[in-house]
Parts: C-alpha cells; sequence; structure tokens
C-alpha cells in the first residue's frame, strides 16, 4: 500500500511538471564554520517559499524523499557524525503515508560536520537532495555545491581571508534569497489563486482539448518543414503538368484539384489512423530505411529524369486512356487520387521520419493523437500542390514558348538525377555496402551541376528542344548558379566541410574508416575497442561507443556521463547537428573530456548475434541493430524522433531533466551539456 502512495506522489510531480511552469519553491544557500584547526561545519540553508514545505532528514521508509547530503569523490577530509538540522521539524501525522513526518516551512538549516585530512586546500563537492510539497503538487529537487577549504598553518591567514569573503557572500546570498523569497510568496499565493479559479471553471475538462491543440498546432509545423525537405520540394512544380492537360474545363479543373489536395490528406491521416492501432510508430522508419524502399524511389527517380529529359514519354495505356475519357468525371477523380498516392510515396522519404516523430503516442496507446498529428500535417503539406493545381494558369501566363516548358522540365530532370543518389546513398549507408563514398557522390553532383550550367546556357541540346538564339537573364543568372554550386562543390576536396550540405551528403570518410579493421581502432579514452568500430565511427574524430549497455559499463568505470545519440544513417538533421553544432572547438572540447559518447543507429541494418538480441513485452524479436536501438529509444526514451539527446549516468538514470533534439543553436546545446557535468 505504501508502495503505491509512493508512485501516487510521483505521478503528482510529473503531472506538476507537464501541466504548470518550472517550479522553484527552495532556495539553497551555503557557508561554512571553523571549530577547530581540523573540523568545520558544512553550513546548507534553505529558504521555502509558502505553502510549499520541505522534509526533513529522518523519513521512514517507504515515504516522501527526505533531504539527504551527499559527497562526490570524497578526498581530503572524511565527515564526522550525521547530518542535524535546525530549527527542529515540525511532525505531522500524514494521512497518505500513514506515519509521522518531518517537516519544514520557510527556512531550515542542515549542517554536516567534516574533519580535514590533507594538509593543502581542498574542494567539496556534492549535492543536496530534497523534495518540497504543497497541497497542489510535489516537486523533487536536487541542488548542487562547493566548498573551499584552506591549509592548515602554513595557511591560516588565507583561511580567514577565505571565511571572511565566504561571510560576505553568505549575506548577500541571504539577502537576495529573502528578496527572491518575498517575490515568490506574493507570486506563488496568485498562481495558487488563479489555479482555484481556473480548476473551477472546468479546466480538468478541457485539457484533453488544449493537448490535441498543441499537437495539431506542432503538427503544422511539421507539415512546413516537410515541405522543404530536399525530396519534396522539387515536385511541388511537377504536379502542375497533370492538370495542363488540354480539354479540360476549368471547373473540372478546381474540383480535381480539390480531389487531389484532400487525397494527401486523406492518405497521411490514414496513416496515422492505421499506425494508432497497431501501436508501431516505428514502422515508418523502417519503411523508408529499407533497402527495397529506397531501390524503388531510386529507379522512379531516374525514370522520371530519363522522361523529363525527353527520352520517352510517360503515359496511361491507350485502352486505359480511352476508358477514363469514356467515364470523364469518375476517370479525373480517380486519375487525381492515383496522382496523389503517387506523390505521397515518392515524397515518404524524406517526410517519414517528420511523420514518425508524430506517432510516438500510438506506442503509448493513444490513437486520437496520432490521427490529429497527421491530419494536420498533411493540410499544410497538401496546400501548395493544390494551389498550384487549382491556378496552373500561373504558369501559363508566362510566355507561350514551348522551348521554355521543355526547359522547365529538363531542368527538373537535372535535379531529379541529382537527389536519385541521396536515396541510393541510404542504402550504402544503412546496409554498409562502401560503394558510394563521399568523393564518389560529391564527384558526380559536380558533373551533374556542370552540364546543367551549360545546358541552360544552350551548349547541350536535348531532343525536344528548339534552337536558342540568344541566352535571356533568366537562364543565364540560373546557370551562374549553377556553376557557383559545381565550384562549391569542389572546395569539397580542398578541405571545405561543404556544412550546408551536411544532410544530404555521406560522412567524410565513411568508406575509409569502415575498411578499417577493429584492431586498428585507437581505444584511446574508452575502457574498451567498442564494438562494431569496424564499420561505425564518430564524426570530427570522436571516439566512442555503438552499444548502450557497453557505453553504461565505461561510465561507471570512469565516472564520467553518458551522451546517448540516437542517430540515423538516413537522418539528414542528424548530420546537420554533427556538421553545425558538434563541430564547434567547445562542443569537441567538452565531448572529448566529459563524456562517454554512445550513438545508437535505428536505421542501421546489421544482423545481431543471437545473444545480443532484445526481445520486447509482447514476445517480438529485435534482431539487427536499428531495431534493438529502436526499441531502447522507444521504451526507455519515450521517443522514437530523431535526432535525440540524452545525459545518463552509468546506471542508466537521466542527469538532466529534458532530452535535446535538433537544434544548431550552439549555446543552447552547450548549456545543455553542462547540466550533465
Amino acid at each position: 500500500m505504501k508502495k503505491l502512495l509512493v508512485a501516487f506522489i510521483v505521478a503528482t510531480v510529473l503531472l506538476g511538471a507537464a501541466s504548470s511552469q518550472v517550479v522553484s519553491p527552495v532556495k539553497w544557500s551555503f557557508s561554512t564554520r571553523q571549530v577547530d584547526a581540523e573540523l568545520t561545519d558544512l553550513i546548507f540553508k534553505a529558504t521555502i517559499t509558502p505553502p510549499w514545505h520541505l522534509y526533513g532528514l529522518n523519513i521512514p521508509e517507504n515515504g516522501p524523499i527526505p533531504t539527504s547530503i551527499s559527497f562526490t569523490n570524497p578526498k581530503g577530509f572524511v565527515v564526522v557524525g550525521k547530518p542535524s538540522q535546525t530549527p527542529a521539524p515540525e511532525i505531522v501525522d500524514d494521512k497518505i503515508f500513514m506515519m509521522k513526518i518531518e517537516l519544514h516551512n520557510k527556512q531550515a538549516t542542515f549542517i554536516q560536520r567534516i574533519k580535514k585530512t590533507a594538509h593543502d586546500s581542498i574542494i567539496i563537492n556534492g549535492i543536496v537532495e530534497y523534495m518540497t510539497c504543497s497541497d497542489m503538487q510535489c516537486v523533487p529537487g536536487e541542488r548542487d555545491f562547493t566548498f573551499r577549504l584552506g591549509g592548515t598553518a602554513k595557511e591560516k591567514s588565507a583561511v580567514a581571508a577565505a571565511a571572511k569573503e565566504e561571510a560576505a557572500v553568505a549575506v548577500a546570498v541571504a539577502a537576495e534569497t529573502e528578496e527572491e523569497a518575498a517575490e515568490e510568496e506574493a507570486a506563488a499565493a496568485a498562481e495558487e489563486e488563479a489555479a482555484v479559479a481556473v480548476a473551477a471553471a472546468g479546466e480538468e475538462a478541457t485539457a484533453p482539448n488544449k493537448s490535441l491543440w498543441g499537437v495539431f498546432f506542432l503538427s503544422l509545423l511539421a507539415g512546413l518543414g516537410g515541405l522543404l525537405t530536399p525530396c519534396v520540394y522539387p515536385m511541388i512544380p511537377m504536379t502542375v503538368s497533370y492538370f495542363l492537360r488540354g480539354g479540360t474545363s476549368r471547373s473540372k479543373s478546381i474540383s480535381q484539384a480539390l480531389v487531389f489536395g484532400l487525397s494527401i490528406v486523406f492518405i497521411y491521416t490514414l496513416i496515422g489512423i492505421l499506425v494508432a492501432l497497431f501501436k508501431n510508430p516505428n514502422a515508418v522508419n523502417n519503411f523508408t530505411t529499407h533497402w527495397l524502399t529506397n531501390s524503388l524511389f531510386f529507379l522512379i527517380f531516374i525514370i522520371l529524369s530519363a522522361s523529363f529529359f525527353g527520352m520517352f514519354e510517360i503515359m496511361l495505356p491507350s485502352g486505359l486512356a480511352n476508358k477514363v475519357d469514356r467515364q470523364a468525371d469518375k476517370g479525373g477523380y480517380l486519375g487525381a487520387f492515383f496522382m496523389a498516392l503517387a506523390m505521397a510515396i515518392l515524397s515518404f522519404s524524406c517526410t517519414g521520419p517528420i511523420v514518425a516523430s508524430l506517432l510516438i503516442k500510438a506506442s503509448q496507446g493513444e490513437v486520437i493523437e496520432p490521427i490529429v498529428g497527421m491530419a494536420g500535417f498533411s493540410i499544410v503539406f497538401a496546400l501548395p500542390f493544390t494551389l498550384f493545381a487549382i491556378f496552373p494558369s500561373w504558369l501559363q501566363g508566362l510566355p507561350k514558348s514551348g522551348s521554355w516548358l521543355n526547359a522547365v522540365k529538363v531542368f527538373f530532370a537535372f535535379i531529379m538525377l541529382a537527389f536519385s543518389l541521396y536515396f541510393l546513398g541510404k542504402i550504402d549507408q544503412s546496409y554498409h555496402l562502401n560503394l558510394i563514398s563521399r568523393e564518389i557522390f560529391i564527384s558526380i553532383w559536380i558533373v551533374i551541376f556542370t552540364l546543367l550550367g551549360f545546358y541552360l546556357l544552350g551548349k547541350i541540346r536535348f531532343a525536344h528542344d528548339s534552337d536558342l538564339p540568344h541566352t535571356g537573364v533568366p537562364r543565364f543568372l540560373f546557370s551562374v548558379a549553377s556553376f557557383s554550386f559545381a565550384l562549391y562543390l569542389f572546395t569539397g576536396f580542398l578541405g571545405n566541410d561543404l556544412r550546408g550540405l551536411s544532410g544530404i551528403l555521406p560522412p567524410a570518410k565513411a568508406a575509409a574508416t569502415a575498411a578499417a579493421p577493429a584492431t586498428s581502432y585507437n581505444p584511446a579514452g574508452l575502457c574498451s575497442v567498442p564494438k562494431y568500430a569496424d564499420f561505425l565511427t564518430l564524426p570530427h574524430g570522436l571516439q566512442g561507443y555503438f552499444d548502450y549497455q557497453e557505453a553504461l559499463a565505461c561510465s561507471r568505470e570512469s565516472g564520467k556521463p553518458v551522451l546517448v545519440d540516437f542517430v540515423g544513417h538516413s537522418c539528414s538533421n542528424c548530420k546537420k547537428m554533427y556538421a553545425e553544432v558538434w563541430s564547434d572547438p567547445r562542443v569537441l572540447q567538452l565531448l572529448r573530456e566529459q563524456f562517454i559518447i554512445v550513438a545508437l543507429y535505428t536505421d542501421d541494418k546489421t544482423k545481431l548475434p543471437e545473444s545480443e538480441w532484445l526481445t520486447t513485452e509482447d514476445g517480438k524479436v529485435k534482431n539487427t541493430m536499428g531495431r534493438k536501438n529502436q526499441e531502447i529509444q522507444r521504451t526507455r526514451f519515450n521517443s522514437n524522433a530523431l535526432p535525440l539527446y540524452a545525459l545518463v549516468d552509468g546506471n542508466g538514470k537521466d542527469l538532466t531533466a529534458d532530452y535535446f533534439t535538433y537544434s544548431t543553436d550552439i549555446e543552447k546545446f552547450l548549456a545543455w551539456l553542462q547540466k550533465g557535468i
């Protein structure tokens, strides 16, 4: 029964954290008091904001979290006795825990006496762990502390000076704490009154609606992000050609365009429904990273680019076309639907990771939230396609030259040819085939965009191109951009990291590293030679692990925290984080010196030995590296979004209250890393 009550308190803590702003009801200040030449009292003063109360030192088992003091790597001193507390705590008969519990209100001072054993100066580090509660919620907390004690006789004057300085700091902190406590007392009272008023108005009844609205608006932003992915944005103009067929009335074109847009919404929302029912958001990621899926995408882009170059025309079979013509409206609407379906499939490789991040609620048994999220995503995602389809006159209003329209088709043929290599690269990286290195990828792109520049200048012609008597200004500017981009790519061979393309290009020296045998791996700074280091690497020469349990073991041995990096070979944002954030010298120094890094690839297809297979609670076996890491991320870290970074200790306990997702703000990432040190 008592264990259930503890679980109730923890649930109350989580509910409070999820439904309100960050609450800090206790302010701490630290000072020392010299007892004699060897003994020193460490003083921990807590100022508590009413109506909150702080639990004391002596709490029975199965009760709330007591206040406790622990030291990190104690050296140069020994603890003398147990800590004391003043004033004497109030003893209350707690009706929930059915036990007598110590409480402190407004202020409490805890004193721990230590005996100095070193002759030189020492630094004492540790953590105060505590819990505060009000009538409405509970908040657990931790506060780091640091004390500096001077030497013995030789440093007596230094001790005195330090004592004066600490006393001055303590007075300043106390004054500041009292002022803050007064402000927070008023704020807490106002907040409590507001909470009562909101509750009376029925806040609990509307909370689910607020949550759904939050999911909906977040999914709208995700849809906008999906439009900006490399294999979606170039497809927007391609849909216009479908609605530029001759002999179609204006009203029919608009109705077909609306069917096209609504079909996109229907298709993606249906995905949300199916995933919610089957409760498997990782199926989305598995689909978009499978070799068969990416091979299909590669072939489709190659075929489309060949068609746009003029090699052949993609048309419906004549019999089917005649049947569609005879059925008129029915055939047109059906064609619009399948056009939407084809577009959704072609773009899914890029939108899949974004879609998967919206479906994590499905793994927790939720049904409504994944559906709402997918509906919001698809509405924004379908909007530009539909607008272009409804208003094809935006293109028809341009010069009627057939060569201009064909030039647009050929331009996108070059773009699709370039991006077809992206899908092939995903297969190469996920399955470690080592066929397409970064250098080969860049070389092919240099050739493609150089040829595009010559085409725009009229130096290359295809079957359906007309004579080009002169080069217009738009074509000239596009050719300059194409040649400039090719030159920018060439700087990648001269040492430029091509940071702007980090989400598309294969990782630097990936093929060379993969070919290196495991025995050549330098395990300096690590506890052992990492598993899978013969084909997996970290960026920027960093060293780390690729197995979660192996990293935790090294953390326990070295005392360093673990940076857990959930990453994917096909994750563009993961590569951008490496290129734009991890490359910063301050970040690199922290990662090298302060952390054990473990990179867990969620899309790697490497088959694991049977001893490392993971069996889920429902009996499913995860026998590849990617599927095992997906399960770890979903069950341990309650997410499947990429990238995801977490800081844990050697026992797997979280060191921060939050995880870090994609953001190229270096200062924000540095501040988050500092929380785990």
